[in-house]
């Protein structure tokens, strides 16, 4: 019984001293910039932040992301043009590289019509039941694209088994001709997308999708001049192993970046422990713990954590908030935060502070 009067003398004295050092530091605000919203819950202190509200800055990435969906739209058009050259090209030359190269084509096309459907969906507002909005869409996006690609793949190993075990006649003059019309269509769709793919997966899965189609009608035309030259059918089927490894390649990366994101792990450049041993290297933060970063898309990153400081320190709650978010920022990327600043870890206030968070 003693023991326990003691420990709720002993909590009721430590909420005095946040209550009054809460006092002290509205008083003080004016000395230390900005300030940041806070509020008193139980024995400590939360801060919810993430980039400033800038109205400039949301037209012109919403210009930008409207900018992107045309380009789409002109990829899209173009893409499926080469599809049906190189599909009804195919046929008529019976070239297994080309018809595996117009296989790849609608994949593109299908790729691109999936990238161009997640951008407008993370252009769309946060809802009450979707209050990230559609962040997700893109990496979903990215996920697709990878994982037909690596199907697609599969079928073009598999075709090109067998024609190389059975090799037969082709038209050598339009496979050429197909080819080459089928490398200035993807030329135009790369310099069309030409800057887009830093910072965002979706897109870089559509454009490694037109990449891969760019190397396949090179090794198509190449193809064709072989056999022109040599007469060497079999350099068809050969060929269509190199596009089926250079398909599965990208493909492979693309979907194990999505799954990496979809399961919510920490962002390749923000490691717990790295970031961790980051904050407790400021002043005046004496620990960190639950401690969770995770990424909503490829460019957007999102961390919440207790922060314990030291319990005579003269910095306001604003002023440390914003100057851990700034280091956040600027040294791994993370730009959404949600800190619970704390003078005494949870584990040694009887774990009373933070039964909310973990009730």
């Amino acid at each position: 019984m003693r023991q326990k009067r003691e420990k709720r003398e002993e909590n009721h004295r430590y909420k005095q001293r946040i209550k009054e050092q809460v006092y002290r530091f509205g008083l003080n605000r004016n000395s230390h910039g900005p300030s940041v919203p806070f509020r008193l819950q139980g024995d400590t202190l939360h801060n919810h932040s993430h980039e400033p509200h800038h109205p400039h800055g949301e037209a012109q990435g919403h210009s930008h992301q409207t900018h992107l969906q045309k380009k789409f739209k002109f990829a899209v058009l173009i893409t499926f043009c080469v599809f049906l050259g190189e599909l009804i090209g195919g046929i008529w030359s019976n070239s297994l590289a080309l018809l595996s190269d117009a296989v790849h084509v609608f994949s593109d096309a299908a790729s691109l019509l999936i990238s161009w459907l997640a951008i407008y969906l993370s252009t769309r507002p946060a809802t009450s039941s979707r209050t990230y909005g559609y962040h997700r869409a893109e990496v979903f996006a990215a996920f697709v694209n990878g994982v037909s690609l690596i199907v697609i793949s599969g079928w073009i190993f598999y075709q090109a088994y067998h024609r190389y075990m059975s090799p037969t006649e082709i038209k050598v003059t339009g496979m050429f001709i197909v080819a080459c019309l089928g490398f200035v269509g993807n030329l135009l769709i790369l310099w069309k997308l030409h800057g887009e793919s830093h910072g965002n997966l979706n897109v870089r899965s559509a454009v490694l999708h037109v990449i891969g189609d760019t190397l396949s009608s090179v090794a198509v035309v190449v193809g064709g001049a072989i056999i022109f030259w040599t007469g060497w059918y079999p350099i068809d089927a050969l060929l269509s192993f190199l596009i089926g490894g250079i398909i599965l390649f990208g493909a492979v990366n693309v979907t194990k970046e999505a799954v990496h994101i979809l399961l919510e792990n920490s962002p390749r450049n923000a490691d717990a422990d790295t970031v961790a041993t980051h904050l407790r290297s400021l002043e005046p933060v004496k620990d960190v713990h639950d401690l969770h970063i995770w990424s909503l898309c490829s460019n957007y990153c999102a961390l919440s954590a207790h922060v314990v400081v030291d319990e005579n320190t003269t910095l306001a709650p604003d002023r440390i908030l914003e100057q851990i978010k700034g280091e956040l920022q600027a040294h791994f990327g993370i730009s959404h935060t949600t800190l619970q600043l704390e003078q005494v870890a949870c584990e040694q206030a009887g774990n009373l502070l933070c039964n909310a968070q973990h009730s």
